[in-house]
C-alpha cells in the first residue's frame, strides 16, 4: 500500500507563507507509521490533505487506487441523542460484533455504553471516538493526536491492542509524545521546525515497531534523543539499530 506525496505545497487563506512547500513524502503500509512534530509544523493539515479533507495549493497526492482512508482528531463530538454503545452500533461495519465485544474491553469502556457523550471525562471520549473508527471499514485510520487526554500505561496497552487486533491495517498516528511514538512505530515521518524556509524536508527514521506494552526497551533513550533532534532541524545522525536487529537504521531525507 502506497501514498505518496510530491512537491505539495499548502497555504491558509490569508497567511503570507505556506505552512510548507514542495514537501515530498512517501508511506508504505500496512504496520504502525507515526507522524512527529513540534507544535505548528504543520501535521494536522499534512494529514487533512491525505484524507482529502483539504487540497493542496500545488504538488500531486498519489493515493493507491481503491483505498479507504478515515481522519480523526480529538476534538471531535458524538451525536447527543443518542448513547454512545448505540452510536457506535449504528456506525459499525456489519458482522463486526465479535471484534466489538473485544474491543469495548480491551479500550475498558464497558461501563459507559449505556451513557451520553456529554457525561464521560475527556478520556473516555477520546477511547469511544477512536472505537467508533476502529469497528468501521478502513484500509488506513488517520488518529490526530486521538488519545491525548488517556493516561500513559491505558494509551501504551490501547496501541499494542490496535497493532494486535489489525495487523493488516496501516495506522498514520500524530503525537507529541516522543516515547510512544519511538516504542510503537515502525516508521515515523518527522516535520523538522522551520527554520526560516517554508521548503523543509520531510525526515523518516525506523521506531522499535513494538508489539507489547515495553517499558524500556533496548535503545529506547537513544532513539528517543535522535527524533528531538530531526524534530528540532538538527542535522540527522546515525541511528541506532532496531529493536532485535543487528543491522543499523539511518535517517533518509525525503
Amino acid at each position: 500500500m502506497l501514498i505518496e506525496g510530491k512537491d505539495i505545497t499548502y497555504r491558509y487563506t490569508g497567511e503570507p507563507d505556506p505552512v510548507f512547500s514542495q514537501l515530498c513524502f512517501s508511506i508504505r503500509g500496512p504496520g504502525f507509521i507515526s507522524l512527529f512534530g513540534l507544535s505548528g509544523t504543520g501535521k494536522s493539515t499534512l494529514a487533512r490533505i491525505i484524507s482529502k479533507e483539504i487540497i493542496p495549493e500545488r504538488g500531486t497526492l498519489n493515493i493507491q487506487h481503491g483505498l479507504t482512508i478515515l481522519y480523526s482528531h480529538n476534538a471531535e463530538r458524538l451525536p447527543g441523542w443518542c448513547t454512545v454503545g448505540e452510536h457506535i452500533q449504528r456506525v459499525s461495519t456489519k458482522g463486526s460484533d465479535t471484534l466489538f465485544r473485544e474491543l469495548v474491553r480491551e479500550l475498558a469502556v464497558e461501563a459507559i455504553m449505556e451513557s451520553r457523550f456529554r457525561e464521560l471525562s475527556m478520556g473516555q471520549k477520546n477511547r469511544v471516538n477512536l472505537l467508533r473508527y476502529l469497528l468501521q471499514d478502513f484500509d488506513v485510520l488517520i488518529g490526530d493526536e486521538i488519545l491525548s487526554n488517556v493516561d500513559e500505561p491505558t494509551r501504551n496497552h490501547i496501541l499494542g491492542t490496535i497493532k494486535h487486533y489489525f495487523p493488516t491495517k496501516t495506522f498514520l498516528y500524530i503525537s507529541h509524545n516522543a516515547l510512544e511514538v519511538v516504542r510503537f512505530s515502525k516508521q515515523i515521518l518527522v516535520l523538522p521546525v522551520n527554520t526560516g524556509s517554508a521548503h523543509r524536508r520531510m525526515i523518516s527514521m525506523p521506531g522499535l515497531d513494538l508489539a507489547k506494552e515495553d517499558y524500556q526497551p533496548h535503545g529506547l533513550q537513544q532513539r528517543v534523543m535522535q527524533l528531538l533532534q530531526a524534530a528540532t532541524g538538527h542535522e540527522p545522525v546515525e541511528a541506532v539499530a532496531n529493536h532485535g536487529s543487528t543491522g543499523t537504521g539511518v535517517l533518509e531525507a525525503v
